[in-house]
């Protein structure tokens, strides 16, 4: 796998004040082509590793590769710069711009290729394609949700970060945002998705990293961690219903 392997992150410290660490001594790889997903309790510093990777959080200890260079260091738009992604889980589309109009936001580096992006991402999701100059604002949950990945994918990423994608949505909606996030991974793009949803994200998923205290307390692919005993006594069952 490590010939594949995609982004490295090795023993990661950072937190948001200073001495007082979230993440202490967390790990990850993501291969290509694979969906991880990273549950655990609130507090467990989920958010907080998608950020660090996102250049949104300085890491204070530790590296993150990507395909073997150093990124810890760069800033969030140089990361889109090399294919990186990131859908935030609050305020992550413009309410008042059209659908169109946010999707132009997302390739604001190489407004040149819409058209072409645009295109790539109408087939992915053809509603928001029949809705283009509807305002986002108007749109459900679900199709928020929707929208704000599709504007991640107008960089055309190699890896996408989602943090928290089913959040605050219905069932049925939630179900639609696993759906659409393995529609993505099936294109190709890489993805790490934290989720509270953790027997659905795990269901999904190729590996799942457990988080706890910001360091990994479980690691094993989806299908294992949903069967072990462990994990199910100390994380599913305060985590979510099986679905």
């Amino acid at each position: 796998m490590n010939d594949q392997l995609l982004i490295h992150v090795d023993n990661v410290v950072a937190g948001y004040v200073p001495g007082v660490n979230i993440l202490n001594g967390c790990n990850l790889e993501l291969s290509d082509g694979e969906l991880i997903g990273i549950v655990g309790p609130n507090g467990a510093g989920k958010s907080t590793l998608l950020k660090a990777m996102f250049g949104l959080l300085d890491v204070r200890e530790g590296s993150i590769t990507l395909r073997g260079d150093e990124i810890s260091k760069l800033k969030a738009h140089q990361l889109v710069e090399k294919g990186i992604g990131y859908v935030p889980q609050n305020n992550n589309v413009f309410p008042s711009l059209t659908i169109e109009e946010n999707l132009e936001m997302g390739l604001y580096l190489a407004p040149q290729r819409f058209d072409e992006r645009f295109e790539v991402v109408a087939d992915m999701f053809p509603r928001l394609a029949e809705r283009r100059k509807q305002r986002a604002g108007s749109l459900s949950g679900g199709e928020r949700q929707m929208l704000a990945m599709s504007r991640a994918l107008m960089m055309d990423p190699k890896v996408l970060l989602l943090d928290e994608p089913s959040a605050g949505l219905s069932p049925a909606l939630q179900d639609q945002v696993f759906v659409n996030a393995k529609q993505i991974n099936r294109a190709g793009i890489s993805i790490v998705m934290v989720e509270q949803n953790a027997r659905r994200c795990l269901q999904i998923c190729d590996r799942g990293y457990v988080l706890d205290q910001g360091t990994n307390a479980y690691t094993d692919t989806g299908a294992n961690l949903l069967k072990d005993p462990k994990v199910i006594e100390l994380y599913l069952g305060t985590l979510a219903k099986a679905i």
